[in-house]
């Protein structure tokens, strides 16, 4: 067999559990590889675009299998502007990672499914520097400067630092985080939380008010954002981490038809976005990226 006819019968295959995923989680499915950045905004939304065109189901809902290191705070926004003017409802399925940026989409969606492998992250959105146009954690820039400036006694090394730093540039980190920790509380409150009516825990029975669905969310985010606490931009927040944070997960490791449904899709896209060192991927069983 050339290598074309296998590639091409590995993702029959493929295509084949993406519909088998379609009809687990009654929704469109589609596959998200690599960064959040604005050069990858016109792609996304072209094949969103075709997704729904194309789509026979009656749902209007999509699933994103996502998996990403994170990206930009402005650029997710964008994305979950297109997903939700195409669909009602949006699921975020996270076999793997979903780490800063990317935790912040996952927090735009209705549903968040992930199993005891899977792992969101601290939220800390990369922004570009004015000087270089690299894109940097916008958080551990201004954990550090809090911590020089909060010294009784800076030392050479601390007034060096602080040199090199321009206003610009702190007010660029600053602007990131709000927009972050923003973004976060409204999306949880009108999505996450639409159906969050009565308490289940504490005041069991009684109604659940705007200004509570408020205050959880912007807990959640204060959470989130709170780097001293996770003491690393990149630090794994399991399942059980982000129910500590009372944030509603929906589990499926132990719903066996569910997980040999997302890891059939899943396991094989992610062996061949490795093994190809593709940067930035979607799939969908109709719609090529």
């Amino acid at each position: 067999m050339t290598p074309d006819l296998f590639e091409r019968s590995i993702f029959d295959l493929i295509n084949e559990k993406a519909r088998a995923l379609e009809d687990c989680l009654m929704s469109d499915v589609i596959f998200y590889h690599g960064s959040i950045y604005p050069n990858y905004f016109r792609t996304f939304r072209d094949f969103v675009e075709e997704v729904a065109l194309r789509s026979e189901r009656e749902e209007k809902t999509i699933s994103v299998v996502l998996r990403t290191g994170g990206g930009s705070a402005d650029t997710t926004e964008k994305m979950v502007n297109v997903l939700r003017n195409h669909y009602e409802k949006v699921y975020f399925v996270v076999p793997d990672m979903a780490m800063s940026a990317g935790t912040i989409f996952c927090m735009s969606g209705d549903k968040i499914f992930m199993d005891y492998a899977s792992s969101l992250g601290p939220i800390d959105p990369q922004v570009p520097t004015p000087d270089t146009g690299d894109y940097v954690p916008a958080l551990g820039y201004l954990d550090k400067v809090t911590e020089i400036t909060k010294k009784g006694q800076l030392e050479q090394a601390d007034v060096v630092l602080l040199k090199s730093l321009d206003l610009a540039k702190l007010a660029l980190f600053e602007q990131a985080r709000d927009l972050s920790i923003d973004l976060l509380t409204d999306w949880l409150v009108n999505y996450k939380f639409r159906d969050w009516t009565v308490h289940r825990t504490t005041n069991p029975g009684q109604p659940v008010t705007p200004d509570e669905k408020a205050t959880r969310a912007k807990q959640i985010a204060s959470d989130l954002a709170d780097h001293k606490r996770w003491r690393s931009h990149g630090r794994n927040l399991d399942v059980g981490k982000l129910k500590d944070l009372r944030i509603e997960i929906d589990d499926y490791t132990n719903d066996l038809n569910m997980r040999s449904a997302i890891r059939d899709y899943n396991d094989p896209l992610t062996g061949y976005v490795d093994r190809t060192r593709i940067e930035f991927y979607l799939h969908h069983h109709q719609v090529q990226s």
